[in-house]
């Protein structure tokens, strides 16, 4: 049985797996990239690490296959990130100058303010969502995002955003079903808003 619950730092490693594999448009990216660490430094492990009260798990088995991870506060988040997370960050990836798939990951590891979108006012919060393939399509990564609004909303938070591959076709049709709906400033249509004030 998958039960959704809090993150606990005992799952850390767990995020570390799901991210990785996951982290090729929902396919596995172990080996892609010239460290597998990459991913997970970027998109999950900060997150967990800087704002585990809005962290939640599948748990099956007592082993976490799938997770949501969000910031309430997208702005906030960033300058957490520029003082906490980035010295160690930037002294493990150092800047090559090559343009490979590694070295555009890492420049936007290092560029947090990436995520400051025009839109934070009405949609401060943004996410992360990722489910190992066993657990998909069973409704799981909806009942995610509701925990997360729910969450979310209990803090006052208006709306939320988040980013997918322009190639990750899936991704898109799904959270079109959840009523994420392309933001203006997204020119290819693969950042999404959701307002949560208004949902019931």
């Amino acid at each position: 049985m998958a039960d959704i619950r809090p993150y606990r730092p005992s799952d850390r490693d767990a995020i570390y797996e799901i991210c990785l594999g996951t982290g090729r448009s929902g396919e596995d990216a172990t080996g892609w990239l010239e460290n597998d660490d990459v991913l997970p430094d970027i998109y999950a492990l900060p997150y967990v690490d800087l704002a585990p009260e809005t962290a939640f798990v599948v748990d099956v088995d007592g082993r976490a296959r799938g997770y949501i991870l969000g910031v309430a506060d997208t702005a906030a988040f960033v300058d957490r990130l520029r003082s906490e997370w980035l010295p160690g960050f930037e002294a493990k990836y150092p800047l090559t100058g090559e343009d490979s798939p590694t070295q555009r990951f890492v420049r936007d590891g290092r560029r947090p303010e990436r995520m400051l979108i025009p839109e934070l006012d009405e949609y401060p919060a943004h996410l992360h969502i990722d489910l190992l393939p066993d657990l998909q399509g069973q409704g799981l990564g909806r009942m995610l995002v509701r925990t997360l609004t729910t969450e979310l909303r209990s803090r006052g938070v208006p709306g939320l955003w988040l980013e997918h591959g322009t190639d990750n076709v899936g991704a898109g049709a799904f959270y079109r079903r959840l009523g994420f709906a392309p933001l203006p400033s997204s020119a290819t249509g693969t950042r999404v808003g959701l307002r949560i004030d208004t949902v019931d």
